[in-house]
């Protein structure tokens, strides 16, 4: 019986989903998740299988992911009727800032509503508000929300400050619910509760499972849920309305740009597919749970052969086993030569006719389904680095090595001086970052951007389905082509770290191994 099977057979003992908790556990308890870790991919699968992954601590940090701030925060900010409280400090809620500039720049032809709103306040809790409390505050934003704005919910975003203090939101909502209209969601995201960001995301599905989502009137059998993440762009979103489209089949698109009638119908779907295993896992499992929607998680659709698998996944739950074939025919015919263009442009790139090294920065979602596009490609991938790794993908992990062949992983949320590290003795042709991690360090070769932000509507910004793998092959081809930014950065800038730091063998130096 594969891992995968013993999972699914034990997942509510292994992975509980509780809707009578006020929230969901940590995913260090929930998956034996991890962000600190350096070796084998194969190395690492083993101790997952063996419940060995260890999730611990620095002697020195530069950042990391907070489980409240910008992951979750400007995903819950976008939902359109909603409005979102930072019951928090005023600094916590600085990613809410400007988002809604962001996603001005889509245009409204491309589905971008023409009238929209971004609605939140905080609650600015101040050094009195920890001594003595801040129920009173928060009852005070609730009412001054619901007058403002006439929300359909109000989504409370916890933070350290409420954490540390043992504020009872709970206690707080059941006070002032009967008093307005709008239906309180609470999110428990303090950001001092776990090392893992994807925490931030089960406390969003928790609350939106346990508080909005409502029993099904009727099943839409041509309605498929799409929980997309931050990193995936409109140009991704058109692709996938594109060819469930083309499957006589409709998409709900959640969160961003969602409305509370999405969330509520989230329960009448057909099922829920992934762009992302590991953001989409919680929401998946409690609708299949809570109201029998069915569900996969792998693979996303990333690269052509990973998209055939994807649009079939699809088709095997909404009854569209014959149509997705002919639908994969076509979009064949005209996307693969396409491919195969890229393929021998990055052939032609070779030096001594040895396959163009490249190295990933990536969520642990893209790390299973990125890496086997690369090969899709003809690119090598020797190391990757992913922000964090649990349980919830040991058989995909292990699918990718099978497929790929071995390969060394660094496993950190952030982490830009182990990056620089390992980016620096492995020195690959090519380096992928995130455009909000940094990680743009000088270097001789090139560095370029991973993937582009949720609001980029530029053909190009794709990764998902068939135009988004010709679209990111492209651009790897041109990241080749044109190093002028490369080049620059290394004339005018200084190396950020000291050459010991480049020199020590071990990117996990600072680990506290327990001496």
């Amino acid at each position: 019986m594969s891992n995968r099977q013993t999972i699914e057979d034990n997942y509510e003992e292994l992975f509980p989903i509780d809707l009578s908790k006020n929230t969901c556990p940590n995913r260090e308890q929930r998956a034996n998740g991890t962000n600190v870790y350096y070796g084998k991919a194969s190395k690492l699968l083993d101790d997952a299988k063996n419940n060995k992954i260890l999730c611990q601590e620095r002697k020195f940090q530069q950042s990391g992911g907070c489980v409240l701030n910008f992951y979750l925060a400007v995903r819950v900010a976008t939902i359109r009727d909603a409005v979102t409280i930072f019951n928090a400090p005023v600094g916590c809620s600085s990613s809410a800032l400007g988002y809604r500039e962001l996603f001005r720049g889509v245009p409204v032809e491309l589905g971008r509503p023409a009238q929209y709103n971004l609605n939140w306040l905080t609650t600015n809790l101040q050094s009195d508000d920890v001594i003595y409390g801040a129920a009173d505050k928060l009852k005070n934003t609730i009412l001054k929300a619901e007058e403002r704005y006439s929300p359909k919910a109000i989504f409370i975003l916890t933070s350290c400050t409420t954490g540390i203090i043992g504020e009872d939101i709970e206690g707080t909502v059941s006070e002032i619910q009967d008093k307005i209209n709008a239906t309180i969601v609470p999110i428990h995201c303090e950001g001092v509760r776990s090392r893992l960001v994807q925490t931030g995301y089960d406390a969003f599905w928790h609350g939106v499972l346990k508080y909005l989502v409502k029993e099904p009137k009727e099943k839409q059998e041509d309605l498929v849920n799409v929980a997309s993440m931050l990193s995936y762009t409109w140009q991704d979103r058109l692709e996938i309305e594109r060819l469930l489209s083309k499957l006589g089949l409709r998409v709900n698109f959640i969160p961003e740009f969602a409305t509370i009638e999405q969330l509520e119908k989230l329960s009448e779907a057909a099922l829920t597919a992934p762009i992302c295993p590991t953001y989409t896992d919680y929401l998946s499992r409690g609708l299949k749970k809570e109201y029998d929607v069915p569900f996969f998680l792998y693979p996303p659709p990333t690269g052509i052969s990973n998209t055939d698998e994807w649009l079939r996944q699809v088709a095997k739950y909404t009854g569209k086993e014959d149509e997705v074939e002919k639908l994969i025919n076509e979009e064949h015919k005209r996307w693969v030569p396409q491919i195969n263009n890229i393929k021998e442009e990055l052939k032609k790139l070779r030096v001594d006719n040895k396959k163009i090294q490249v190295l990933g920065s990536l969520g642990q979602g893209r790390l299973v389904s990125q890496l086997p596009y690369y090969d899709e490609l003809g690119l090598e991938s020797p190391a990757a680095m992913s922000q964090d790794f649990d349980d919830l993908l040991i058989d995909e992990l292990e699918e990718v090595i099978d497929k790929i062949g071995d390969f060394d992983i660094m496993v950190n949320t952030f982490q830009a001086a182990e990056q620089a590290n390992i980016t620096q003795n492995l020195d690959p042709d090519l380096t992928f970052t995130c455009p909000f991690q940094g990680g743009n360090w000088e270097r001789d070769n090139n560095v370029t951007r991973i993937h582009s932000l949720r609001g980029d509507a530029d053909p190009w910004s794709a990764q998902s389905g068939y135009a988004g793998a010709v679209a990111f092959g492209n651009f790897i081809v041109q990241a080749f082509k044109n190093k002028s930014y490369q080049k620059i950065l290394s004339e005018k800038t200084e190396k950020s770290y000291k050459d010991w730091w480049y020199q020590q063998p071990d990117p996990l130096y600072y680990l506290e191994r327990g001496e």
